[in-house]
C-alpha cells in the first residue's frame, strides 16, 4: 500500500522530534544513577507511560492483529493478562519492586540469591536482550517492507540510529520522555481508529450483525472449542496466557520499570495508570483487524507475507484515516518497537556498567573509575550495543527463507519462562539455599527442551496411542514449564540453611529492605517534578501544533474532524502539563526578589 509524500513528512518530523528530546534531556543526567534510572526522580505519570509503552512492541499491531483477524475477541485475553499483571503491581508488587533500592535487577538477585546467581543472570541477559531487540527490529522491517513498501534495510538502520541518538544522549530520562510522547500520540490515535472502524461498520450492533452474517460467530467467540485453531483460544489457553503475563510482570526481572519512580506510592500510581491504559487498549486494539476481516478481506489477503492477516490493522487504518494521520499510524507502529528497544538498551548497558564491569575491573586490577568516566562509558556502550543490534537485524534480513526469525522466537520462548519463575517465587519464599533459582531453571529447562523438540511421549513411558494423539500446544508447554520450575524451586527448600546462617541473614535483609517504604527526601533529596512537566508539556505543545497544521491538508469533513479531535486531546493534555509545571506564586515572587 503506497502512502503519500505528506505521510513521509509526518514520519520524518516525528523521528526528528524524538532525537531532539534526547538532546534536551541530556542535561537531566549528571551521573550513572540519572542515566540508568532517572535519579529515582521520575513522576508516576512519566514512569507509568514508559512502562506501558515498553510492555508491547509492533507485534501488538501485527502478530496480535493477525490473531484478532482470525479469531476475533479471543485476542483480548492477551491484553487482559497485561492488565492483570499491572493491577497486581498496583496492589502491592510495584512498591516492592521499587523498594529494592537498586539500579539493575541482577543487583536485587544478588541480595536474594547471592553473587553466583547474579552472575548467571547478568551474563545471560546481555546477549539475549541484544538478540530480542534485533529480532524486534527485524520484524518491524519485514512488516514495513511488505505493507508500506519501505526498504527493509532502511527501516532497520533509520529506526536503530534514531533510538541510539536519543538513548545514548539522554539515557533513562530521554527514554521515559520519548515513551510518554509516543504514548501521547498512540493512545488517542488508536481510539480514533477504533471510532472510525465502528463508524464504517455502522455501530456496535451492526458489528455483531455483520459477524453473524459472514458466518464468523463461532470463530469469533471469545473462548473457542478445542477443535478450532489447534487448541488455541480455549479456556486452557486463556488461563495460561493470564498466568504467564502475571509472572512476567511481577518477577524481579520486571523491576527496572519502577526503579526510576520516586517511591512506593508513586510506583502504585504508575502501575494503576498502566493497568487503565492497557485495559483501554484491550477494548479497542482488536477492532481494526476485525473490521479489516469484515470489510477489506481482499486487500489483506493480497499482501505477499507469511501471514497476510498480520497486515490487517494497517489495512483498516490506511483505508479509514485521513491524509496526514496515516503517517502517524506508521509512527505508532514504529514507536511500539522503538519504545521496547530503548528500554531494553538502557537496561542492558546498566547491567554492563553496574554488574559486569566492576567484577571484570577487579579481576584485571583496573584502576577504579569516577562517576563522570562511568557515565561516558555508559554512553559509549549504548552506541556499541545499539550498533550490534542493528548489525544483527541486518544479518537476519539477508537470510531470506532460512527461518532464522521464527527459530529465534522459539528459542526465546524456550529460555524466557524458565528463568522468570524463580524470580517470582523468590519474592515470597524465604527458606531456600543460594542455588534455589538455578535448581528451578534446570528443572524447567528439561521440560521446555522436551516441548521445544517435541519429544514423543512414548519415549517417556506413555502409550504409543496417547503419544501419537498428543500435541505440544501453548498451554501444555506453559503449565509444564511452570510446574517443573516450581518443583525445582520448592524441592530446594529441603536443603535450606538454618536461620542463623549468613545466607538466611542476607535473605531476611532483602525482604526487610523490599518492604520498607522509601523516604524520598532522606534517600533521594529534592525532586524535579515541575521541570518534567514543563519540558514534556512543551514537546506536547509542539506535537499539537504539528498536527493542527494537518487541517490545511485537503480531506473530507470527517477526516478533518478526526485530525482536530487528535490535536485537541494532545493540546489539552499538554496545556494542563504546562500549567501544572509553573512554580507556585510564592516561589516565583521569592525568586524575583532574589534577582533584585
Amino acid at each position: 500500500m503506497e502512502i503519500s509524500n505528506i505521510e513521509y513528512l509526518v514520519i520524518i518530523g516525528y523521528l526528528a522530534l524524538i532525537v531532539i528530546v534526547g538532546f534536551v534531556f541530556k542535561k537531566f543526567s549528571a551521573n550513572t544513577d540519572d542515566y540508568f534510572k532517572g535519579g529515582c526522580k521520575g513522576t508516576w505519570w512519566l514512569v507509568g507511560s514508559s512502562a506501558f509503552m515498553s510492555a508491547f512492541s509492533a507485534w501488538t499491531f501485527t502478530g496480535a492483529a493477525g490473531i484478532a483477524y482470525e479469531s476475533g475477541f479471543s485476542a483480548m485475553f492477551i491484553f487482559f493478562g497485561n492488565v492483570l499483571g499491572f493491577f497486581v503491581n498496583f496492589l502491592f508488587m510495584g512498591p516492592w519492586l521499587r523498594q529494592m533500592r537498586v539500579t539493575t535487577f541482577p543487583e536485587a538477585i544478588a541480595s536474594r540469591f547471592g553473587e553466583t546467581t547474579r552472575d548467571f543472570y547478568a551474563y545471560y541477559e546481555v546477549p539475549i536482550r541484544i538478540l530480542y531487540s534485533a529480532m524486534a527490529l527485524y520484524g518491524l522491517g519485514i512488516f514495513c517492507s511488505a505493507v508500506f513498501g519501505y526498504d527493509i534495510n532502511y527501516v532497520i538502520v533509520v529506526c536503530g540510529i534514531v533510538v541510539l541518538l536519543y538513548s545514548a544522549t539522554g539515557g533513562r530520562w530521554a527514554v521515559m520522555a520519548t515513551d510518554f510522547l509516543q504514548g501521547l500520540i498512540l493512545v488517542p490515535l488508536t481510539l480514533i481508529v477504533a471510532w472510525l472502524c465502528l463508524d464504517a461498520l455502522g455501530g456496535v450492533g451492526n458489528l455483531f450483525s455483520e459477524i453473524e452474517a459472514q458466518g464468523l460467530s463461532e470463530e469469533y467467540s471469545m473462548v473457542n472449542s478445542a477443535t478450532l485453531f489447534g487448541g488455541a483460544y480455549t479456556w486452557g489457553w486463556a488461563s495460561a496466557m493470564m498466568a504467564k503475563q502475571f509472572i512476567v510482570f511481577n518477577s524481579m526481572n520486571a523491576a527496572p520499570r519502577y526503579f526510576s519512580v520516586k517511591d512506593g506510592r508513586e510506583a502504585r500510581k504508575a502501575a494503576l495508570f498502566c493497568s487503565i491504559l492497557m485495559l483501554l487498549g484491550s477494548l479497542i486494539w482488536f477492532l481494526p483487524p476485525i473490521t479489516a476481516r469484515l470489510l477489506y478481506p481482499e486487500l489483506v489477503m493480497a499482501f505477499d507475507i507469511a501471514k497476510p492477516a498480520e497486515a490487517s490493522y494497517a489495512v483498516a487504518s490506511i483505508s479509514l484515516l485521513p491524509v496526514g494521520l496515516v503517517g502517524l499510524i506508521v509512527v505508532a507502529i514504529l514507536a511500539a518497537t522503538m519504545s521496547s528497544m530503548d528500554t531494553g538498551l538502557n537496561t542492558n548497558v546498566a547491567i554492563l556498567i553496574k554488574d559486569i564491569y566492576p567484577k571484570v575491573a577487579r579481576r584485571l586490577r583496573w584502576q577504579s573509575k569516577g562517576e563522570s568516566e562511568l557515565l561516558n562509558y555508559g554512553r559509549t556502550l549504548t552506541w556499541v550495543m545499539g550498533f550490534l543490534i542493528v548489525v544483527l537485524a541486518l544479518y537476519f534480513a539477508q537470510q531470506d527463507g532460512s527461518g532464522i526469525f521464527e527459530i529465534m522466537l522459539q528459542v526465546g520462548t524456550l529460555l524466557s519462562m524458565p528463568i522468570t519463575i524463580p524470580l517470582l517465587l523468590g519474592m515470597f519464599i524465604r527458606q531456600t539455599p543460594w542455588w534455589a533459582a538455578l535448581s528451578s531453571i534446570a528443572c524447567a529447562l528439561i521440560f521446555s527442551s522436551l516441548a521445544f523438540f517435541e519429544v514423543p511421549l512414548s519415549y517417556l513411558g506413555f502409550s504409543q496411542a496417547y503419544s501419537d494423539g498428543f500435541e505440544w500446544n501453548f498451554q501444555q508447554q506453559f503449565f509444564g514449564v511452570l510446574g517443573t520450575g516450581t518443583f525445582g524451586f520448592l524441592i530446594s527448600m529441603l536443603f535450606a540453611p538454618n536461620a542463623n546462617s549468613a545466607h538466611r541473614k542476607m535473605v531476611n535483609a532483602f525482604f526487610k529492605n523490599m518492604k520498607t517504604p522509601i523516604d524520598f527526601e532522606k534517600e533521594i533529596g529534592e525532586g524535579n517534578d515541575l521541570s518534567q512537566l514543563t519540558a514534556i508539556g512543551q514537546f506536547g505543545a509542539a506535537v499539537t501544533g504539528f498536527i493542527t497544521l494537518m487541517l490545511l491538508i485537503p480531506n473530507p469533513l470527517e477526516g478533518r474532524i478526526a485530525i482536530l479531535v487528535l490535536a485537541v486531546i494532545i493540546g489539552v493534555i499538554s496545556a494542563l502539563m504546562l500549567k501544572a509545571g509553573k512554580p507556585p506564586a510564592k516561589e516565583m515572587n521569592s525568586t524575583a526578589a532574589q534577582v533584585k
